[in-house]
């Protein structure tokens, strides 16, 4: 199934002109400044956002490290917490991912080096591909001074260095609280990879990963 996910990806791919690695893909250095891990830690959680949930989650699930990626909403109220009402752009929320990881395995600075260089566009203003609105901006949605440090350093960091072309709209939000989207959003590019959405927006992030970064990137 893989296979074939591939290269119908590469054919539309290769239609708008670009191959499966400029898809979303770019070499960025390992952060500077990182989270303090205590030795006998298995368990931490940071909340991110980038366009739509499923190709977030999809990425860290494949994350070496990771224990758990979850779809769902953060930035809004629990009345508004549901997919019908964040899609219309006006309840604060965000598509998000929670992601549960053992920083034994896998620290907060590589999660976000894997959320700038293949996740999304962290350039774009509440906007990922054909997705508009707030509801699809970059954010992360942090827990405590530690994580809110660690990300603003490294946007600091990544943004001195122009790699990206563009400055880092990604914006830095306390999490009150991490709403779980329905059920048939978990895990949905593994349940529909032959969705013309996933090949073209999702599966060239999988590839993308696989590709440059193999010793993180996990089947």
């Amino acid at each position: 199934m893989k296979k074939k996910i591939v290269l119908i990806s590469a054919v539309v791919l290769m239609m708008f002109g670009c191959s499966l690695n400029e898809a979303r893909a770019v070499n960025l250095p390992d952060p500077v400044v990182d989270e303090r891990i205590n030795a006998d830690e298995t368990e931490r959680k940071i909340v991110v956002a980038g366009g739509c949930f499923w190709g977030i989650e999809a990425v860290f699930l494949h994350l070496k490290g990771v224990k758990n990626a979850v779809s769902g909403y953060a930035g809004g109220e629990s009345g508004t917490a549901a997919y019908d009402q964040v899609s219309r752009g006006n309840t604060g929320h965000a598509e998000a991912v929670e992601i549960t990881y053992d920083p034994q395995q896998v620290t907060m600075g590589t999660i976000l080096k894997i959320f700038f260089s293949v996740a999304h566009d962290p350039t774009q203003l509440n906007a990922q591909g054909p997705d508009h609105g707030t509801q699809y901006r970059s954010a992360i949605f942090y827990e405590g001074d530690e994580q809110k440090e660690v990300a603003r350093q490294y946007i600091d960091q990544i943004d001195a260095t122009d790699l990206l072309g563009k400055k880092i709209t990604t914006t830095l939000e306390p999490l009150d609280q991490f709403y779980p989207a329905e059920s048939h959003h978990q895990n949905y590019v593994a349940f529909h990879p032959d969705s013309m959405y996933v090949i073209v927006h999702d599966a060239p992030k999988l590839v993308a990963f696989e590709g440059n970064f193999p010793n993180l990137y996990v089947k």
